[in-house]
């Protein structure tokens, strides 16, 4: 789901690579950025310390996912800034803006992870979401304005035999406060000035839409597993409208992103408390870490030898030979030794790195490497 920060709405949809862009995580070729800091100028000789007259630490090295499971109220530029703070990492950003008002799953990489970033992205992602009836509001979620009422409530059976309209490959047209851009401005910069935004519909996948629960005539809740830049606010607006009344999103959590479930997903406290027992020696940060290939788990795996893997951390084309050499082609990811190496496109016998990894410093714990 993305966020338009500039207005603090709730989405409800998938976050797209225009949402990560805007945000300065992750461009649109997948390369990752780092969460920037505000550069100081101070000539002061006493700068370079911290209160107390402690040392200033040193950023480090760390490479791996946490998926914090965000809580309501906290932005994702917010989240990334805290765990970056917490691992002390050089690197950090997210696979999927969450916006303040929902909860759930948030994938922060860190380090070597944001390499891998596109292909959580690219990834399903499944929601739980409440439609409160009756109103209709100009974001399309409980944040904006209210537009158009309707005394009107649908029936469970009316809601049910909609639903499969919203399934499989439909046309969407995006919420006006949308980060799309329109002649080079966001939707949503324009609709906050009072412009009038139309958006052309798109095509969008909705894998599977259900009414899970229906607490009375004025809401209802419903799970959406859908891919790469469905709005689920645009859902709420559209089921309402034809169930002849109106829908906005009130509530909103995401259960699943890309390879990340809820299982995996860790609440901002309990990760606090495992950095403070990790700085009095009680345990690792590490163990809060899921290994970098972790968002590779739908790509093949290439092992290839030392002699081999030299060449390709250099950045040199491997050629596959003999009996053993793989049949696959397309995108890989290069282990060597067990450890992550690169990805690369094999093809026309031969291998060809295209991101290598360094990773160097804090990973995942051997408990959670072998779990994965």
């Amino acid at each position: 789901m993305t966020m338009d920060p500039a207005h603090g709405t709730i989405g409800g949809e998938e976050a797209d690579q225009l949402d990560v862009q805007k945000n300065n995580f992750a461009d649109m070729s997948g390369n990752s950025q780092p969460a920037q800091e505000p550069r100081r100028v101070n000539n002061d000789p006493r700068a370079n310390k911290q209160k107390g007259n402690q040392p200033r630490r040193d950023r480090r090295d760390v490479h791996g996912w946490v998926v914090l499971d965000k809580p309501i109220g906290m932005t994702s530029t917010q989240a990334v800034a805290v765990l970056k703070r917490l691992f002390n990492a050089k690197r950090a950003g997210h696979a999927g803006t969450l916006d303040p008002l929902a909860s759930g799953g948030l994938p922060i990489a860190l380090g070597e992870a944001t390499k891998t970033v596109p292909f959580v992205m690219d990834g399903r992602k499944r929601y739980r979401f409440t439609v409160c009836w009756g109103e209709e509001r100009d974001t399309d979620d409980i944040e904006g304005r209210a537009t158009a009422t309707s005394d009107q409530r649908p029936t469970r059976e009316a809601i049910e035999a909609l639903l499969p309209r919203f399934t499989g490959v439909i046309q969407q047209i995006p919420p006006r406060y949308s980060a799309i851009k329109v002649q080079g401005e966001r939707a949503y910069d324009l609709a906050r000035d009072g412009e009038i935004v139309e958006l052309a519909p798109r095509p969008v996948e909705i894998h599977r839409l259900n009414l899970v629960d229906q607490p009375d005539s004025d809401r209802a809740v419903f799970e959406a597993e859908c891919g790469k830049g469905t709005y689920v606010r645009a859902l709420a607006r559209d089921m309402g409208r034809i169930l002849g009344t109106y829908g906005h999103i009130c509530a909103l959590r995401r259960t699943l992103v890309g390879p990340f479930g809820e299982n995996d997903m860790i609440p901002l406290d309990q990760l606090e408390a495992l950095c403070d027992r990790a700085a009095s020696g009680e345990g690792s940060l590490a163990d809060a870490l899921m290994p970098v290939e972790t968002a590779l788990d739908d790509i093949p795996a290439l092992a290839v030898t030392r002699a081999d893997a030299a060449r390709l951390h250099r950045g040199q084309a491997v050629l596959l030979r003999g009996r053993d050499a793989p049949t696959c082609s397309g995108t890989v990811y290069v282990t060597v030794a067990g450890r992550l190496l690169a990805l690369a496109e094999v093809g026309n016998g031969e291998i060809i790195p295209k991101r290598v990894f360094n990773l160097t410093g804090l990973t995942a714990s051997a408990d959670r490497n072998e779990r994965n």
